[in-house]
């Protein structure tokens, strides 16, 4: 079982930047995608940007230009740099581990941390 612990949301105005932390721990491979996930109140979960153990980086269209997302591999941990927010970016966030960028858009994961609350106030 892996283990996630996301940290770094908080309350920002609109325009203002967060960034988010998560760590992994637990039984991983050598070879993983991590993404980051958010979950509006009444919304479905949906990813919002990915990383492929080469580098890879996948971003939702709303966030594109304003998320950056970046890992440590020695530290099994992933940021998410957040600019320019918006209140639409409001959400929990939660971070997952998945074999490629693919496997993290589509598979329907079970095993998720406690995320970390982002509020963007306008």
């Amino acid at each position: 079982q892996v283990q996630l612990v996301e940290s770094g949301g908080g309350l920002v105005p609109a325009g203002g930047s967060l960034t988010l932390s998560c760590v992994a721990s637990g039984t991983i491979g050598s070879i993983y995608a991590m993404g980051w996930f958010r979950q509006a109140p009444g919304q479905q979960r949906e990813i919002v940007a990915a990383m492929s153990s080469g580098g890879a980086a996948y971003y939702v269209d709303s966030v594109k230009g304003r998320f950056t997302i970046s890992r440590d591999d020695a530290k099994r941990a992933v940021s998410l740099q957040m600019n320019n927010l918006k209140p639409e970016d409001t959400a929990q966030y939660y971070c997952n581990l998945g074999t490629t960028n693919w496997d993290l858009r589509h598979r329907r994961f079970d095993n998720w941390g406690k995320g970390t609350l982002v509020t963007v106030s306008s």
